[in-house]
């Protein structure tokens, strides 16, 4: 039994009062101590800038700052959500296609109130929780549909979740997406562009699930970066409210770490 293992069997054994309770206070603190301690302000740049999201909110919680003021400055931003998320939610066919339609037009709001357009809003629509176990031929057909979509914006920044999020499809996102960009047609087409790409990670579950000096390394911890978006603050806070339909099954502490005026960011260095 590997830690994350450890780890999970000893959150079933908690009252889920007493774990939420836990995780907020975990959270919080890692979080203020990554913001003070142990990160470096980041510059904003004037990069094109493509995120890709496992699930429809991710991309507001873990970017939306970055996203809105990247929008105001005219910079192009698109965004891919890589499942259709309709998660665990009802039972029958028609439910879950419900679930599937709330959440992509949450997503479009969300986005809108950011400042992106829908035309750069991309839904691959893969089942929701199964990106860590696709087969060996809809893995090459996922990685193909990201490379073929980098291919076409070229960003000079890809925004994905932390390589240690500490949620499968998030884990996988990283995975899948680093494959695109080395894809060689990806690389070439960059190559003769005589454009570089940076590869930032977002934070989602990671302070919130697991204990930082157990799932990240120093070197880890040594590529964080804090980002202020106090100018777009309250444009975020409006996009994360549009996603009732999650919003109502999430901690109210996890929704709480997003509000503020800060946003923390891990650069890949090589990939």
């Amino acid at each position: 039994m590997n830690t994350k293992q450890i780890l999970q069997k000893i959150q079933t054994l908690i009252p889920h009062t007493w774990l939420y309770q836990l995780q907020e206070i975990h959270s919080s603190l890692l979080f203020r101590w990554i913001l003070h301690r142990g990160s470096k302000s980041l510059t904003f740049s004037q990069k094109s800038m493509m995120v890709f999201s496992p699930h429809q909110d991710d991309e507001t919680f873990g970017c939306g700052g970055m996203i809105a003021l990247k929008r105001e400055q005219g910079i192009p931003v698109a965004v891919t959500f890589l499942t259709d998320g309709q998660g665990f939610g009802g039972s029958d066919a028609q439910t879950k296609n419900e679930i599937v339609e709330i959440r992509k037009q949450e997503a479009v709001k969300a986005l809108q109130i950011l400042g992106v357009e829908q035309s750069r809003i991309h839904f691959l629509e893969k089942p929701d929780g199964t990106l860590q176990d696709l087969e060996p031929r809809q893995r090459q057909q996922t990685i193909e549909q990201l490379a073929e979509l980098i291919s076409f914006y070229k960003p000079e920044e890809i925004y994905v979740p932390h390589r240690k999020d500490c949620h499968k499809d998030h884990e996988a996102t990283y995975e899948l997406v680093k494959e695109a960009i080395r894809d060689e047609k990806t690389q070439n087409l960059y190559k003769q562009a005589g454009i570089e790409v940076e590869l930032v990670q977002y934070p989602i579950w990671l302070f919130w699930r697991s204990p930082l000096f157990i799932m990240l390394k120093l070197e880890d911890i040594a590529t964080g970066y804090r980002f202020s978006i106090a100018s777009v603050q309250d444009k975020k806070n409006k996009a994360i409210a549009s996603y009732r339909s999650q919003i109502e099954s999430l901690p109210h502490g996890f929704v709480k770490r997003f509000l503020g005026s800060y946003e923390i960011f891990f650069k890949t260095e090589e990939f």
